[in-house]
């Protein structure tokens, strides 16, 4: 898998629309409703990384009901005392302006790398979203290059990693089942929660037990597994989808975010990171995969015509998987994002 794509509206237009959401966004929380995820920040990098830079205020413009103001602090985060706050969601301000202050005193690849490894072990935290809004930004700082990055892609990275602090969620204890040959057959062999109902914080409550997959004896290797979940889950969800369209996004969205990281990281880092995008696609998977399969129809669509679908559907976690599915390529990836278009509901 490899991402040829570059940002198609390159230069001024499509850096300064980015800029401009993003400083949009920073006035409200990663939130709403108690604990729902602002897409937002996620959408519109995708939105803007593919094309469609022009779309991006008039989408915001719609999303902007769904947006509630930044939560207030509580009491600072440091970095002595970090641990007591660690997945203390009363905190997600006091987390945010922590990361803030690290990210002006230090190189933002120093920050990452530093609570890359004390984050992972919560990589389920808010149904993942944490880790996938990390990974969006992470690849638009990587995009700018060092001396491109600005004021608000650098926030960007605080709110993403303060949000991902303040609701760390580590999995229970899990049983090691056998083990799987293939990324693809080790989703496949991912038992199903008892009882697949209510919230995914029940859900992943009934997690007991996974197949063995997603270890790698070294960095290289460990990325190339790493694409192989990224691509198999993708193409899964062309199948599996149905069973819950809105949330089986995650299954892949989750581990790209993780990909999408791992060049900004030291390489000692690419297995663990391995390790923990396998335990959450597995999760994602057990919580919400369907009983049987269901067909699906190809698509001659290229891939700018299923993302420009996409943007226009207008869902929020349309536009992220689409952005994924593109990432991964080929026909049954697309026919995966055109399955999300087909399944979610749209928003314009």
């Amino acid at each position: 898998m490899s991402d040829a794509r570059g940002t198609k509206e390159s230069g001024t237009l499509a850096s300064g629309t980015l800029d401009e959401a993003l400083e949009r966004l920073h006035t409200t929380g990663p939130e709403r409703n108690g604990w729902l995820t602002n897409h937002a920040p996620m959408a519109v990098e995708a939105l803007v990384r593919n094309g469609q830079a022009s779309t991006v205020h008039r989408w915001l413009d719609r999303y902007a009901h769904k947006l509630e103001e930044l939560p207030p602090p509580s009491r600072p985060v440091t970095a002595d005392g970090w641990r007591e706050a660690l997945g203390d969601p009363a905190r997600i301000t006091d987390w945010t302006r922590f990361f803030a202050r690290e990210l002006d005193g230090r190189p933002w690849r120093e920050v990452l790398a530093e609570w890359w490894p004390r984050l992972l072990p919560g990589i389920a935290a808010s149904a993942t979203h944490p880790v996938i809004r990390t990974g969006h930004a992470v690849r638009t700082l990587l995009a700018s290059g060092d001396e491109e990055v600005t004021a608000p892609r650098r926030a960007e990275l605080a709110h993403a990693l303060g949000y991902w602090a303040a609701r760390s969620l580590p999995l229970p204890p899990l049983t090691p089942l056998a083990a799987a040959p293939t990324a693809a057959a080790a989703l496949d062999a991912v038992p199903p929660v008892p009882v697949q109902d209510g919230g995914i914080r029940d859900r992943l409550a009934q997690l007991t037990a996974f197949p063995v997959w997603g270890t790698a004896p070294d960095p290289d290797t460990a990325r190339d597994r790493l694409v192989e979940l990224v691509t198999a889950a993708t193409h899964r969800y062309a199948t599996h989808g149905h069973g819950e369209p809105i949330m089986l996004v995650h299954a892949a969205t989750a581990p790209n975010a993780v990909l999408r990281a791992l060049p900004a990281l030291p390489r000692e880092l690419w297995a663990p990171s391995l390790a923990a995008a396998w335990s959450a696609s597995a999760a994602v998977t057990a919580a919400y995969t369907p009983p049987e399969p269901a067909a699906y129809t190809p698509t001659a669509l290229t891939a700018e015509e299923v993302f420009e679908r996409a943007a226009a559907h207008g869902d929020d976690h349309t536009i992220k998987f689409t952005d994924t599915a593109l990432d991964v390529g080929g026909p049954l990836a697309l026919a995966a994002a055109t399955r999300s278009i087909e399944l979610n509901p749209p928003v314009f």
